[in-house]
């Protein structure tokens, strides 16, 4: 008896599955809405292309490890993966923690393809076998930069936490705006109160307060402090990380969660593929998904293409990433060398300056694109 032929697109199911390890923030102090968009993203791309046919009849499949924030549950996570045999890594939304995860997988030869983390220096040295897909922070926080100046904002505040990603930030910010006639006055919040935080406000004449701290607390407790302060009734509050992105942010806040403007990374008009891919995440995610969620997507886009054309050797992924062209949800992904970025770089994804509309907290009103 001759055994059937499968159908076109048909996955086989004898185990042979080729692995992706997915690095996400599933707990705390992780950012875990961030995490879950992430990981919706990723699944929802893995579902689609195994419908598909997986890669060459085998199943993808993702093995996902979470970060929680921790960038040696990172460097640990993907020792681990590296043995498990997986063909690359995918995800990370944490900068520090993606940085750790880089190191470790490019000491190993493991391609990682990073989803989300946008620290310039991902990597100490110049890093064969990792690529991102997010904007290099230089970039976008520029952006955010001029969206400042062009409001007329010059005198800015920084409510600042002590770490490699919020200093970064702070040093473009300041680069970029002081040969512009911006100055920079940082306040430091190991040692500031939220309260404190508006006591400085309103004796240094800053016009704009930018929140460069850890989410939800105390970015949440300095808004409440500043919103309810009268001396500062006309002060913009800013958060270019992206706090008000997601839709905890609004239920802790209500009211006061609008009118703060971030950044994300899409375009002002999806492609028909971004808003089919919306819908799906829709559904999945049961809210509107963020920009993460696009992100995670794109990068199993991203991995497919290159696995479908070179298999599963890792070697040949990481030699790929100057060839790949692929329609993402968001434009079309290309990776080059960067100046000043250490690793493969799509330069640029779509990049927006954005807040919540006071008269409807749960719409996005676009204040400028770069």
């Amino acid at each position: 008896m001759n055994t059937p032929l499968s159908p076109p697109g048909a996955v086989r199911n004898d185990g042979s599955s080729v692995q992706i390890g997915a690095l996400v923030p599933l707990t705390r102090p992780g950012w875990v809405e961030a995490g879950r968009h992430l990981l919706a993203g990723l699944e929802l791309a893995v579902r689609e292309v195994n419908d598909a046919g997986g890669i060459v009849g085998r199943p993808l499949e993702l093995v996902v490890r979470d970060t929680a924030a921790d960038p040696q549950r990172a460097a640990a996570a993907v020792d681990e993966l590296a043995r498990l045999g997986v063909a690359a890594l995918a995800g990370e939304y944490h900068s520090v923690v993606a940085r750790a995860a880089a190191a470790r997988a490019d000491a190993l030869g493991l391609p990682f393809l990073c989803s989300s983390a946008v620290l310039d220096a991902l990597t100490e040295q110049p890093a064969e076998w990792v690529a991102r897909l997010a904007p290099a922070q230089s970039h976008g926080w520029r952006i955010y930069a001029d969206f400042l100046l062009g409001a007329g904002h010059r005198r800015i505040a920084v409510a600042a936490d002590s770490s490699v990603y919020w200093a970064s930030g702070a040093r473009v910010l300041r680069d970029h705006l002081a040969p512009r006639g911006g100055t920079v006055i940082e306040l430091d919040m190991r040692a500031l109160t939220p309260a404190a935080v508006c006591d400085e406000l309103a004796g240094n004449r800053a016009t704009a307060l930018l929140l460069l701290v850890g989410y939800p607390e105390p970015a949440v407790s300095i808004v409440r402090s500043v919103r309810r302060d009268k001396r500062l009734a006309e002060i913009m509050i800013g958060a270019p990380a992206g706090q008000p992105e997601f839709a905890e942010w609004a239920a802790l806040l209500g009211g006061d969660s609008a009118a703060i403007p971030f950044l994300r990374y899409l375009p002002e008009r999806l492609s028909p593929l971004g808003a089919r891919v919306e819908t799906a995440l829709r559904e999945r995610l049961a809210e509107a998904p963020s920009f993460v969620a696009f992100e995670g997507y794109d990068t199993v886009a991203v991995l497919t293409d290159v696995l479908r054309s070179h298999g599963a050797d890792r070697a040949r992924t990481a030699g790929s990433w100057a060839r790949v062209a692929v329609e993402g949800t968001r434009g079309q992904i290309r990776f080059s060398r960067a100046p000043g970025i250490s690793v493969w770089q799509w330069a640029w994804p779509p990049v927006q300056v954005v807040d919540r509309d006071p008269a409807e907290p749960d719409r996005f009103r676009i204040l400028h694109a770069g």
